[in-house]
């Protein structure tokens, strides 16, 4: 079923409007893959904040038209299916780890940054850990040295501590022995 002149803008306008607010774009050859498989890849991506579209090429590159993906337009051959994703990896990474478990995806090609990505350049960027994983990393590094002072203060306080107890009883037991005056 094709579809008339208004809804090709409708769609025209969707995909242009979630292009806009994207950082990357993850073109993947769905030919050969079951129903039910695109439905499995279309509900982890929905899970991950991947907008997935199947889309005509002629409609992909007018949708993608003054935007930063328009490099990619040259690739847009052959039946594909489009990955949107306003975090940078998660387009690479849906995409990537689909096509890990199932042969018929693969992987085309992308486009990060205004810059087209081959096949490897989107695995590349698949293996980059998330944005939540990398603030923890971050977050790890940064508190890594307060931490080791503040166990480092408290083992000088104990050793402080220890020291103290054995001198002071020493002076009690001293006071008590010497002749009262």
């Amino acid at each position: 079923m094709s579809l008339n002149r208004n809804e090709k803008a409708a769609v025209v306008t969707d995909v242009a409007a979630q292009a806009a607010k994207s950082q990357t774009l993850a073109l993947a050859e769905y030919r050969g893959l079951t129903v039910e498989a695109l439905n499995k890849l279309r509900v982890e991506s929905r899970a991950k904040g991947v907008y997935l579209h199947v889309l005509k090429n002629t409609l992909a590159r007018r949708a993608v038209a003054g935007t930063q993906f328009e490099c990619i337009s040259e690739s847009m051959v052959g039946p594909l299916i489009y990955g949107f994703s306003e975090d940078a990896v998660a387009a690479a990474k849906v995409m990537s780890d689909f096509a890990k478990t199932n042969d018929k995806l693969i992987i085309k090609g992308g486009a990060y940054g205004g810059k087209a990505l081959d096949v490897n350049a989107v695995k590349a960027l698949a293996s980059v850990p998330s944005k939540e994983v990398l603030l923890a990393q971050l977050l790890g590094l940064m508190q890594s040295p307060v931490s080791r002072f503040a166990r480092a203060l408290a083992a000088v306080s104990e050793q402080r501590a220890a020291g103290a107890a054995p001198a002071a009883e020493a002076t009690e037991v001293a006071a008590e022995a010497a002749p009262a005056a």
